[in-house]
């Protein structure tokens, strides 16, 4: 991917109009100076508002490349293009806007000095989702300037083929170039650039990991954030040329079946409708960078146990109940719960090898949906997840939670289903940021709410969670068998140290595969 400064060229080009614009800017608090051109955001009581401005430009299968500047002031107050996606999860938005590289900057009102920033990378799978779905303010005006993009997802960042030189991980790309236009410009809207962490769940939370890894991306950020993304274990953040190749060689050939004899592959691609790509990519896939190359030479699991990756304090955690809301989803559209019966050949599907031992173990409960995703939560989750956070801590500063609430806000409009989501996968994302999918926090609700927002503004200011009165949260030591103990669990009440090990069965789901 070509490098470039984006404030380099913005001012260059801005340099005509940057006198008006500064003045303005220095007067009026809606409107920003960046390295492209002036913008003009929304001011609220605690917060600035700033929407839709482009980091980068996307043509399809290229990495990004710098945006012209504009005269005059933008208007930044609704957010931008949402990044073709098909329908599916309600985390995104179906789409077939390719040009969609934008972020959206959040800031308290009336702060001095420079703050910390953290920019948050949504989740879905790398195939769903936008950034300005996550409300910011609750974060933001507990003392941090915060960023969200939206990237390239799926098909248009995947697709992976030896004519498309520069395609198979333009979401990381994508990122990497967000974070450059964060260290370009964020200067201007009260956020250090010195001191910026990068922030993601699930999918986002393997993007983080990916730069962790990542030589090209050290500097831009100065801490990472690891929401329920299990990343340290192998293929599960990362996939090597050769899978990428062949993850996609189905695609093409369905998408090329009619293309002349002698056409070039990589501009026959280009040329189709973009309707035709997201149908022949699909919505089940799970797609990952592709490792083996400049930007991520190593797998990223490699590269954390070999200390090859970028050695910043990490923060990482999973959810006490990951898997509760898979189950429960497939309940949905099924419209019944599992039946006790389909319970053991499921584990036995599963674990073919282990079936008799996991049986043992977790012998059906109360309900088999619920027993199905303790299995799942365990062996998918949290032991990789520990696993991770013992590998980094090798060698940098690590801070493990678990989201252990249990009476959290179900999705708004649907009807509760045979057993309690509680700690489900993306159930903490309700108390960091203000998220529509969601019921509205209940006041007891909103009080752990303020404490984690607390915790993480915190961590990205300092590299440290402590404080606000909080049981102390130690770094994660991976000494004397003891690595358990040293995951906080945060829940409504006091926080306290989490037997992780015992709830979750650690020393099982290590001694055997998952």
């Amino acid at each position: 991917m070509k490098k470039f400064s984006a404030t380099a060229l913005g001012l260059a080009l801005l340099a005509p109009f940057a006198p008006a614009a500064t003045a303005h800017a220095a007067t009026d608090p809606s409107v920003v100076v960046t390295g492209q051109g002036a913008v003009r955001g929304t001011v609220g009581d605690e917060v600035r508002s700033f929407q839709g401005i482009p980091y980068a430009t996307a043509e399809r299968f290229a990495a990004p490349r710098p945006v012209p500047a504009w005269t005059g002031v933008r208007d930044a107050v609704e957010p931008g293009k949402v990044c073709a996606q098909p329908a599916g999860l309600p985390i995104g938005r179906p789409s077939t806007d390719e040009d969609c590289l934008n972020v959206n900057v959040t800031a308290p009102v009336g702060a001095r000095g420079k703050l910390p920033v953290i920019v948050w990378i949504h989740g879905g799978s790398m195939m769903y989702g936008m950034g300005h779905l996550y409300g910011p303010d609750r974060l933001a005006a507990s003392g941090a300037v915060v960023v969200s993009m939206n990237y390239r997802l799926g098909v248009t960042s995947f697709l992976t083929h030896p004519s498309l030189p520069e395609s198979g991980s333009l979401a990381l790309d994508d990122q990497r170039a967000a974070l450059r236009w964060v260290r370009d410009n964020i200067g201007a809207f009260g956020g250090d650039p010195r001191n910026v962490t990068i922030m993601g769940q699930s999918g986002g939370g393997f993007g983080v990991c990916g730069h962790l890894a990542s030589p090209t991306s050290a500097g831009l950020f100065h801490k990472a954030i690891v929401q329920s993304a299990p990343c340290g274990t192998e293929g599960n953040a990362s996939r090597t040329r050769e899978a990428a190749l062949k993850d996609s060689e189905t695609v093409i050939e369905e998408l090329t079946r009619d293309m002349p004899a002698g056409t070039d592959v990589g501009r026959y691609l280009r040329e189709l409708p973009i309707e035709t790509l997201l149908a022949a990519y699909g919505t089940e896939r799970e797609p990952r960078p592709v490792s083996g190359t400049r930007d991520l030479p190593l797998p990223v699991d490699e590269a954390f146990r070999k200390g090859r990756f970028n050695r910043v304090p990490v923060l990482i955690g999973v959810n006490r109940d990951e898997e509760n809301g898979m189950i429960l989803g497939q309940e949905l559209g099924t419209g019944k719960p599992m039946a006790d019966e389909a319970y053991e050949p499921a584990i036995r599907e599963e674990h073919p090898r282990r079936a008799d031992a996991v049986l043992r173990r977790y012998p059906l409960g109360d309900s088999a949906g619920r027993s199905l995703a303790k299995v799942r939560t365990d062996s998918i989750w949290a032991a990789p997840t520990l696993d991770t956070a013992r590998t980094l801590s090798r060698r940098t500063s690590v801070r493990m939670y678990e989201f252990a609430a249990q009476d959290t806000p179900w999705y708004a409009g649907m009807d509760e289903l045979s057993f309690p989501a509680a700690a489900q996968h993306m159930s903490e994302l309700a108390y960091l940021f203000d998220l529509p999918l969601f019921e509205q926090l209940t006041p007891e609700q909103s009080a752990l709410a303020d404490r984690m927002t607390g915790a993480w503004t915190r961590f990205a200011a300092t590299g440290d969670p402590n404080g606000g009165g909080e049981t102390a949260w130690p770094r994660l030591r991976d000494d004397r068998g003891l690595h358990g103990r040293y995951v906080q669990s945060l829940t409504p009440g006091e926080w306290k140290r989490a037997d992780f090990e015992k709830d979750h069965e650690y020393r099982f789901w290590s001694r055997g595969d998952r």
